[in-house]
């Protein structure tokens, strides 16, 4: 295995106190069984990179810490697990070692692909997908993205010329495998991008099933995530070679500080009502930019119709719409066009929307952990946000977790959120698979039937 600092000794002058400084204060924390120290990349040219490949880091004055740190581990070919909250700039993190690694290896032939990342959503794997492509013409190179929700022929054609950067949600691609537009046999760089929610999803069997597919002996696997849970933990070792693990922040899961919570203790029927009275106050100009939680698909349309008859500019996300319809709203977000959204937890995770000012969850999420990824949607870039809650006796199970988050923010504890009695922390489970999920079970086997 190289070492990235032997081909690069110029890029090793940091001295031990400013690599210590450097990780204090961007909240680093390395995790190494070998103990060989990886000192951060603090400026781009110290990739080693072209200027092709750098192109897209144009517009950025240095690297973000998770790519400062990661980019040293990646490039000398070692497994890295890297935890940091999305917008953090993982992407490039993951993406901008890639282009290196495609050049050392000999040319795709028909139907290969060589760099393969996998994303939980469509819209975080259309979101990935574009900043490959960015990464990717400039090194005159070949990148797709495939997923469901959309015509097959156009992705079968794309693939059967061999694709040097793979973006794909489990569903679809393994769908492609099965029919044989698609071989993974030449894949040597594997990403996982937000696996922890990929778990959630039920997405495990897939993930296994594509793992198996991947032929190549010194495959070089990357596992990003924002939480770090220890169903996500079992599942990766068994892919993993000794991988070294970079953690932005703490892997204990908290809420941003630039986000102001606002947890309001109603009652269910309350909550339409509550809903015209708050966007009478934050949505005033019906210009800035909201995004309304609600929990299931019906309930996102329900509420898109309502706010559309009471005269909003209002889309909906939700698994119910088609992907065309999808994309379309999630641009008129960004855009202004319609500068209300609604959606379901599609739109929790790895989305970066930026300058949204406002997060109302309608409807409480299934667990805390979505209840932190919802409200992350404000407060990015440095920027301060506020999310409102609503909160009923139908999550009062919930109420235990939220208060530890709220405390640990240095939020407002609503007094109602006290009076569920004893507080304690919901099991996180799986959406599919219920509490009693195992991440590490042999889903492909067939049933056994006993006669009795």
């Amino acid at each position: 295995m190289k070492d990235f600092y032997e081909e690069h000794p110029d890029v090793a002058a940091m001295s031990s106190a400013d690599v210590v400084a450097f990780r204090e204060e961007a909240g680093i924390e390395i995790k190494c069984d070998l103990g060989k120290d990886y000192k951060p990349l603090t400026k781009f040219e110290y990739t080693g990179l072209s200027a092709a490949h750098l192109h897209s880091t144009r517009n950025f004055e240095k690297p973000s810490p998770i790519q400062a740190q990661c980019w040293p581990i990646i490039l000398s070919g070692r497994d890295v697990v890297g935890i940091a909250e999305t917008g953090s700039g993982k992407s490039l993190a993951f993406l901008l070692p890639a282009l290196q690694h495609i050049e050392a290896q000999a040319p795709i032939q028909q139907t290969e692909a060589m760099v393969l990342v996998v994303a939980p959503t469509r819209e975080l794997a259309a979101q990935t997908a574009k900043v490959a492509d960015e990464c990717t013409v400039s090194a005159n190179l070949r990148s797709l993205c495939v997923y469901g929700g959309v015509p097959k022929p156009p992705q079968q054609k794309a693939l059967w010329k061999g694709v040097h950067v793979l973006v794909a949600t489990p569903g679809r691609l393994v769908d492609l495998m099965n029919e044989g537009s698609c071989s993974l046999a030449r894949v040597s760089y594997l990403v996982l991008d937000e696996a922890d929610r990929m778990l959630d999803l039920g997405f495990a069997p897939e993930i296994k099933r594509i793992v198996a597919a991947i032929e190549t002996p010194d495959r070089q696997t990357l596992m990003f995530s924002a939480t770090w849970p220890s169903e996500v933990q079992r599942i990766a070792a068994s892919f993993l070679s000794s991988p070294i693990r970079c953690t932005i922040g703490g892997t204990n899961l908290a809420a941003s500080h630039n986000v102001t919570q606002k947890v309001e203790v109603i009652k269910d029927w309350e909550k339409e009502k509550r809903l015209q009275e708050l966007l009478s106050i934050v949505h005033k100009s019906r210009k800035n930019r909201v995004l309304i939680f609600g929990l299931y698909k019906k309930e996102a349309a329900r509420l898109e119709s309502s706010l559309q008859r009471k005269g909003f500019s209002v889309n909906s996300i939700h698994g119910d719409k088609t992907q065309y319809d999808r994309t379309a709203a999630l641009a008129a977000f960004k855009d202004g066009t319609n500068p209300l959204l609604v959606a379901t937890d599609v739109a929790a995770r790895g989305l970066d929307i930026p300058n949204v000012e406002y997060v109302i969850n309608y409807t409480f999420p299934l667990t805390v952990e979505d209840y932190v990824h919802r409200i992350g949607r404000t407060g990015r870039g440095g920027n301060k946000g506020t999310a409102y809650t609503f909160f009923t006796e139908n999550e009062k199970q919930l109420a235990g977790g939220l208060v530890n988050i709220l405390k640990d923010a240095k939020q407002e504890v609503p007094e109602g959120l006290m009076s569920f009695g004893p507080l304690f922390t919901k099991k996180k489970t799986s959406n599919m698979y219920g509490a009693h999920f195992d991440p590490d079970a042999d889903m492909t086997k067939k049933a056994t039937k006993i006669t009795f």
